[in-house]
C-alpha cells in the first residue's frame, strides 16, 4: 500500500506450475520456440483493449548470443502477428547482464535489475502516450517488470500492462 505499482496490472495465461515450468523450460533451454506460438495463443485474449505497442522484456546481449533468441521477444511477435498491434523488439535494452534471477527471492531480485535497462535513444517518441504492453515468459516477483515498466512510463507511455505467459502465485518461489 506505501508503494503501488506503476503498471496497470498483470495478466498471465496460466498459473505458474509442473506444465507451464515444463512448456518455458522447453523453450529457453530446449530450442523449441514454437512453443512461443503455442503459449502466445493463450495470453493473445489477456491483451487489454487500446493496447498500442507490444514491447518484450530483453535479454542481456550475451545471453541473447548464447541462447539464439529471446523467448519474451518470441512471444511478442506472435502476439503482434495474431493481433496486429505494433511490436518493438529493441526498444528496451538490458544495458548489463546479470545473473539468473533463478531461485532469488524478491529483494535480491529487485537488486539485480536495479540500473540493468536503458531504452533506445530513439524511443521517446515512439512511446509518447503509447498504452504499452510489456511481455515476459514468467511474472515472479515483479522486480524485472517494475524496472521495465518504470522506464517506459518515464520515456514517455501513458500505460504499461504485464502479459506472461505464466505467473508463479507465491512471489518466493523464484524459478
Amino acid at each position: 500500500m506505501a508503494s503501488p505499482p506503476r503498471h496497470s496490472g498483470i495478466r498471465a495465461a496460466v498459473a505458474y506450475g509442473d506444465i507451464a515450468r515444463a512448456l518455458v523450460l522447453r523453450l529457453k533451454y530446449g530450442g523449441r520456440t514454437g512453443l512461443a506460438d503455442t503459449a502466445a495463443r493463450y495470453m493473445t485474449r489477456l491483451i487489454p483493449e487500446g493496447s498500442d505497442l507490444i514491447v518484450p522484456v530483453p535479454l542481456h546481449r550475451w545471453r541473447l548470443w548464447s541462447r539464439g533468441f529471446n523467448q519474451a521477444a518470441l512471444l511478442a511477435r506472435s502476439l503482434a502477428r495474431d493481433t496486429g498491434i505494433d511490436c518493438e523488439i529493441d526498444l528496451l535494452k538490458r544495458a548489463r547482464s546479470t545473473p539468473s534471477l533463478r531461485g532469488l527471492g524478491r529483494r535480491a531480485r529487485a537488486k539485480a535489475v536495479q540500473g540493468v535497462f536503458a531504452i533506445s535513444p530513439d524511443a521517446r517518441a515512439r512511446l509518447r502516450g503509447k498504452a504499452i504492453v510489456l511481455v515476459d515468459d514468467v511474472y515472479t516477483s515483479g522486480a524485472t517488470s517494475a524496472a521495465c515498466t518504470r522506464l517506459l512510463l518515464h520515456a514517455g507511455a501513458s500505460r504499461v500492462t504485464i502479459l506472461a505467459w505464466a505467473r508463479v502465485i507465491d512471489a518466493d518461489v523464484g524459478d
